[in-house]
């Protein structure tokens, strides 16, 4: 796999834990979390768009 790079949410703050990142490939898009960094979720565009627009909408359950 190419050496791909990480960019930090900006809703990380500036410390260097608890970040989630993101980094893209020419096919796919990674997710991790910095604290778990070998624990990478692998996705494609469609598909994070729609989770985050579903997320974005959803009241959560208390």
């Amino acid at each position: 796999m190419p050496e791909i790079t990480w960019q930090k949410s900006s809703y990380s703050g500036s410390g260097d834990n608890n970040c989630v990142e993101l980094a893209a490939s020419d096919t796919t898009l990674a997710l991790r979390e910095s604290d778990t960094p070998t624990a990478v979720l692998h996705t494609h565009r469609p598909q994070l768009t729609a989770l985050l627009s579903h997320i974005k909408t959803t009241t959560p359950r208390h």
